[in-house]
């Protein structure tokens, strides 16, 4: 056993410590009966560099489809290309709304503690992806909002300004691999701006990114290929619409389209600080899915009341044995 995991093993014992290690031990064995797993991204997930652990994850196959935010989609190819000129703000709470003008003023957008620069990353990420979005409305394609991203990273148009390792890009080791990865709400983040903006302009037509209700129908087919193969879990990091996107696929194939043998999900974890709460969704206890025909009595369930940029690489860290 590995030093991290030894220690979590040693130390991780009771309360949200032994929900962690239960809900690693219950990963592993998912996978190990022939189980997948879909992994979603909440929050700022890329900003706090969740690739430099997720991205092995994907490597070595512990990790099979991705629903994810706009935000940690661009957010992971923001890092990637423009890193070394991120500025940390350790002391971000004691800041002054002047301050925090100031950091709007060097055009330092904040996530916390930590400001992604605007020309460095969202422009240059920007202006290579006008160049995607025209070219395939000019060839009559129309994609989702992540495969205009895998081309960039298949041309090698970006790799002059790579600062980091892209062995640690969650989205280049998804690129790789080729996972299928659904963003609902895409619209909201900056690229989804963006596009919305050249729209506005008459650059664009919006029908070139594929919609949201396109991408639950594409979830919807692949869930029904893959699911009566490999049952397939459930991870998710933080709440939002990252996980009720995908979660809800499973009832709307028994109740809306009313098809029989459909899986249920066959694992289920969700880590996030959102604690139990009267008509929080993201802080529902994983039983109330059982109302919704998502998860079954049996399937296992996780729910780790913690700091995912804490909780998940320890996570992660036990089912790769580091």
């Amino acid at each position: 056993m590995s030093a991290i995991s030894a220690f979590l093993t040693r130390h991780y014992r009771h309360f949200n410590a032994a929900a962690l290690m239960d809900a690693a031990r219950d990963y592993r064995a998912h996978l190990d009966q022939g189980g997948s797993m879909l992994v979603t991204l909440a929050g700022a997930m890329s900003s706090a560099e969740l690739g430099l652990s997720l991205a092995q994850m994907i490597r070595e196959g512990k990790v099979h489809a991705i629903s994810t935010t706009g935000a940690n989609l661009e957010e992971d190819i923001f890092n990637l290309v423009a890193h070394d000129h991120y500025v940390r703000v350790p002391h971000y709470r004691d800041l002054s709304p002047e301050e925090e003008q100031k950091l709007l003023d060097r055009h330092l957008n904040r996530v916390t503690d930590t400001c992604i620069p605007e020309e460095e990353a969202m422009r240059r990420i920007e202006r290579a992806l006008r160049e995607e979005w025209r070219a395939a409305q000019d060839a009559g394609e129309r994609l989702f909002p992540h495969e205009f991203l895998y081309r960039l990273i298949r041309k090698g148009k970006l790799e002059e300004h790579y600062q980091i390792d892209p062995q640690d890009s969650w989205l280049v080791a998804a690129c790789e691999k080729g996972l299928p990865i659904w963003t609902p709400g895409w619209e909201d983040s900056t690229t989804g701006n963006m596009f919305a903006a050249a729209c506005i302009e008459g650059e664009l037509d919006p029908s070139t990114v594929r919609s949201g209700i396109e991408a639950m129908m594409h979830l919807a087919d692949w869930y029904t290929e893959y699911a009566p193969q490999s049952s397939v879990g459930f991870f998710q990091i933080g709440g939002g619409i990252a996980g009720d996107f995908p979660i809800c696929v499973v009832p709307m194939l028994h109740q809306d389209l009313q098809r029989d043998g459909v899986p249920l999900w066959g694992y289920f974890c969700q880590i996030s600080d959102s604690t139990t709460s009267y008509g929080s969704y993201s802080g529902a206890v994983p039983n109330e899915k059982i109302t919704w025909g998502k998860l079954g009595v049996e399937t296992p369930k996780h729910i780790i009341e913690s700091d995912a940029t804490i909780v998940a690489p320890l996570v992660f860290a036990l089912i790769l044995g580091w």
